[in-house]
C-alpha cells in the first residue's frame, strides 16, 4: 500500500464527500418520482422531452457506471484503515 498517493484522513474525507453527493442524488431522484406522479400526463410528456431531462438521465447512467469505481475506492479505504490498525 506504500505506492498509494492518498493518506487515510484524505481518503476518509473523499469518501464522506462522495457519500453525501450520492445521498443528495438519491433524494433528488425520489423527489422527481414523487413530482412525476403529481403531474398530469401531458406535463410529464413535455417535461421528459426537454434537454434537462435528458441530462438528468445521462447523469443517472454515469452514476451507475461510477459504482464500480466507488466500490474500488471503498476497498482501498478499507485497506488503508487496516494498515493503520496494523501499525
Amino acid at each position: 500500500m506504500e505506492d498509494l498517493d492518498i493518506d487515510l484522513p484524505n481518503a476518509k474525507l473523499a469518501y464522506t464527500i462522495i457519500q453525501s453527493l450520492l445521498a443528495g442524488h438519491a433524494a433528488l431522484s425520489d423527489l422527481l418520482v414523487l413530482m412525476a406522479h403529481a403531474l398530469d400526463e401531458d406535463v410529464t410528456k413535455a417535461l421528459t422531452a426537454t434537454n434537462e431531462w435528458q441530462n438528468y438521465l445521462e447523469s443517472k447512467r454515469e452514476l451507475e457506471n461510477t459504482k464500480v469505481q466507488i466500490e474500488k475506492f471503498t476497498e482501498v479505504l478499507k485497506a488503508l484503515e487496516g494498515n493503520k490498525t496494523a501499525s
